[in-house]
Formats: C-alpha cells, sequence, structure tokens
C-alpha cells in the first residue's frame, strides 16, 4: 500500500512498480487526470494552473513530471518553484488561476511525494470533484493537445513576498507590537521550503531568527513530523540560546508546533487554542475544529461567549463546517491554523504572526501563557493494517462495545467518557487506524490508547 489514492489527491513512494508506487507514469497520469477533469469543467479555452513543490529530493522530478503533462494538455503552467502549500494556496485567487497542484507529501518521510489538488479559490477540491478526477485517472480517457495548443510556462519568484505582505496587512497582526519586542525566535524547518519562508516573516516581524535545518535540500534531519519525540534538537537550542520561543513546520509549512522559552513544548494541539483565544477575545464567534482535536479549544471558545463545533478529520471538512457556521477561526489539533480573513487553508505563516502578536499583546513568556490554558494531554497511536483486515468491521464491532458511551460515527468512531475521549479512524495517507485520545494527564492517555489498541486486538 505504498500508492494511496484518495479524494485529496495521490501520494506514494518514490520508485518501484506502476500503480504500486508512485511512479513516472502515476505522476503524470494522475496530472493528466485533472488537468483533463478541470478541462471538462470550465468553460474556457485557456486554462492556468499554479504549480509549487517543498524541498523534499524527488520534488523537481515530479514538478518536471507534472509540468509537461499539463503542457501537453494545452494547459498553462506558473511555476513557484519551492513554495509551501499555503503560499501555493494564496497564489491560485491571486493570479486569477484555474486551480493549483501542490507537490509534496507533508509529514510523510522522505521517500514519500503526493500531488494535491486545489480549485480556483487555492482551496482543496472536495471530496466529489476528487472522485471524479480519480474516475478520469481509471478510464485514462485523456485527449492531448496538438503542437500549435501546447501550454505555456513561465516561473514567479515572488510569491513569499506576496504571501507575506497579505499576512502582514491583516488587521489582527500587530507588527509593531511584535517589533517591540526584540523576540528571539529557534526555527526548525527540516531542511524544506519553511527554511525560506518564515525568516522572512520573522524578519519583517523585527525578530532575532536563529536556524536550525534551515537549508532546502529535502534531507530531512529527523522525523518531519513535529511531534515531541522527534524535536529534542530544537528544544535544547532554545534553552542553549535564551530564545523566547521556538517553532517547528514541517515540510510544506501547514502545520505549526511551538516550544516555551524552557525548551518545553507548547503543545501542538495548543497552537490553535492560543490563536483562537487572542482572536475570540477581539471578536465573538464560531471556532471550528476536528473531531480528533482537543477539548481545550472549546473550553477556550466558550470563555469568550463563542461557540465551537467539531468537523469530520481533514481539511477539506473543517473548511465546509467553517464557511456553514462563519466561523471567526478553525483548524486542526496537529498545529493546522485556518485564519479565513486571509484565505481558507492551514497556514503556518498566519499562524507565527497572530501567534507573536497574541504573545506579545499578553506581554507574558510562551510558558506563562500555556499555563492560562485549560489542561488536557493527548495520546496518538496507530495500528499499521495488513490487507486481511477488515477495518470497517472493526469500527462497527467497537461502537457496539462502547454503546452505552456517547459515541459519534461522523468520522470513524468517537467515544466520549465523562472525563477523556478516544477517536478511532483509519489514515486516508497511511495503511494503519489511528487511535488518538486525551484525558486529565498523558499517563491517563496512554493508557487508554493502549487499552484501545488491545480491545482491537482482540476483535481481530
Amino acid at each position: 500500500m505504498s500508492l494511496i489514492k484518495s479524494i485529496s489527491g495521490i501520494r506514494g513512494t518514490i520508485g518501484g512498480k506502476v500503480n504500486d508506487n508512485l511512479t513516472p507514469l502515476d505522476v503524470v497520469k494522475f496530472a493528466s487526470a485533472f488537468g483533463t477533469w478541470l478541462q471538462n469543467n470550465k468553460n474556457k479555452k485557456d486554462l492556468t494552473l499554479i504549480i509549487g513543490r517543498d524541498a523534499r529530493i524527488s520534488g523537481q522530478m515530479v514538478s518536471s513530471l507534472v509540468t509537461a503533462t499539463l503542457q501537453g494538455l494545452g494547459i498553462n503552467v506558473v511555476d513557484l518553484g519551492l513554495s509551501t502549500t499555503p503560499t501555493v494556496e494564496i497564489m491560485v485567487p491571486e493570479l486569477k488561476a484555474d486551480g493549483g497542484i501542490i507537490l509534496t507529501a507533508s509529514h510523510n518521510p522522505k521517500q514519500w511525494n503526493a500531488l494535491k489538488l486545489l480549485n480556483d479559490k487555492g482551496e482543496f477540491i472536495s471530496g466529489e470533484n476528487g472522485a471524479e478526477v480519480l474516475a478520469l485517472a481509471e478510464s485514462e480517457d485523456f485527449n492531448y493537445a496538438e503542437v500549435d495548443d501546447l501550454g505555456k510556462y513561465e516561473t514567479r519568484d515572488d510569491a513569499f513576498d506576496i504571501h507575506i505582505q497579505q499576512i502582514l496587512n491583516l488587521p489582527m497582526v500587530d507588527v509593531e507590537a511584535i517589533k517591540s519586542k526584540k523576540f528571539k525566535v529557534v526555527l526548525d524547518a527540516v531542511n524544506s521550503t519553511g527554511g525560506i519562508a518564515i525568516p522572512m516573516l520573522l524578519d519583517k516581524l523585527g525578530c532575532e531568527t536563529v536556524k536550525l535545518y534551515c537549508e532546502p535540500t529535502g534531507h530531512f534531519p529527523h522525523n518531519p513530523e513535529p511531534l515531541k519525540e522527534h524535536l529534542g534538537d530544537i528544544c535544547e537550542l532554545v534553552k542553549k540560546e535564551g530564545a523566547d520561543v521556538g517553532i517547528v513546520v514541517d515540510p510544506d509549512v501547514d502545520r505549526l508546533a511551538l516550544i516555551d522559552e524552557k525548551g518545553e513544548m507548547f503543545g501542538e494541539e495548543y497552537t490553535l487554542v492560543a490563536v483562537a483565544d487572542y482572536l475570540l477575545k477581539h471578536k465573538n464567534g464560531v471556532a471550528i475544529s476536528n473531531l480528533s482535536s482537543s477539548r481545550a479549544l472549546r473550553d477556550v471558545a466558550h470563555t469568550h461567549n463563542s461557540e465551537y463545533f467539531a468537523s469530520a478529520v481533514g481539511e477539506v471538512n473543517v473548511v465546509t463546517l467553517m464557511k456553514e457556521k462563519n466561523a471567526v477561526i478553525g483548524g486542526e489539533g496537529n498545529g493546522g491554523i485556518i485564519y479565513p480573513d486571509l484565505h481558507y487553508g492551514r497556514d503556518s505563516l498566519v499562524g507565527v504572526a497572530l501567534f507573536l502578536t497574541h504573545l506579545a499583546k499578553e506581554n507574558k513568556t510562551v510558558s506563562e501563557l500555556r499555563a492560562g490554558y485549560p489542561s488536557y494531554f493527548m495520546g496518538k497511536k496507530k495500528i499499521e493494517l495488513t490487507p486481511e483486515i477488515n477495518v470497517d468491521d472493526i469500527l462497527t464491532k467497537m461502537e457496539k462495545e462502547y454503546q452505552n458511551e456517547e459515541v459519534s460515527t461522523v468520522d470513524g468512531v468517537k467515544i466520549d467518557f465523562e472525563n477523556n475521549w478516544v477517536h478511532l479512524r483509519k489514515s486516508n495517507t497511511e495503511p494503519i487506524i489511528r487511535i488518538y485520545t486525551e484525558a486529565k494527564s498523558q499517563e491517563e492517555a496512554d493508557k487508554l490508547g493502549d487499552e484501545m489498541i488491545a480491545k482491537i486486538n482482540s476483535l481481530i
């Protein structure tokens, strides 16, 4: 299961056999399907797509294949080169393009890459649209352009400047307040494109940046998922440098984790909580996260007389609910901030600017800020799947097993106990069942996760 085709795109490991891995033929087929789908759904002849990539080793190769394929369909390509997911999302409407493709496997290890697909608003295409693209890829019903009608190709090198300027223009980003604090920031960008974009932003905010793993080589120095067990180096460096805060982003810069001045994790779940606290203090409204995110966001929203709602997991689902409820802030508990006043996509850059504004205005250290929030602890475990395991059957049995508790089946199975909860769901991106738990202590959260793993193993 190294090639995963889902409604949000196609993801796989580089090399190997066609249809088993993300090979050049698979890249061409899927790019052809998306380009063809756009042509079928747009009542215009001249289409333009924006593409950008993270720094992973296979990025240039995959980008070349995607570009040539789109041109072969007669579609114009604007190539941002090394970019971030939120930057590509911003540039699609900025350049009035018809869609975009981001080449990144997000937090997956270096052997993975992916094509993530955007509509003309710079937002991920819907599940329904994704299914249509997959069907086209399956049928290979493509019609390539004749030689006089091939697509044009151009590059842009001003995308980061445009993205950052839009952030600085936001009324809720107080540039002068941040500058007055002269924050010292340590940044771990896992040798990807955050190492280019985040220092540019921090410079505009008057911060001193200490760079760790900021060379965009694609050779990730640690597992690129920004979890505590992978971040020992930055935690040490924050203390050694006497920095005010540590910032960690994943390879495509849509997830933001923070380290306090003592070298301790702020908690990935609390990135969104802190930003929501700042925004809802100034404007009552609605906060949205997904079913796997912390109860702390709900608690903070309620302290500001604001409402909280939870969506199914997945950025598309969060965005859909945010639009429906006209939310002030939303995102995912994995450090994904979605601020609709900028755009409907997870964006670490706007997350950094809003967090630093909050920190400056509160006049507290990062650890003091964290201490003011309800304390919950999350456990994130997983069970590797083999082809013979019937996940849906297991989830149905678990739902039945805990039918006397508060159970949601909006997305997998979430069981709400009085003092803790567990959320079981099949991953869209890896062959695993994800097991998220939350409780009042780390020990309790981990214990609940282990109990669930034991229960599932007994049902397999």
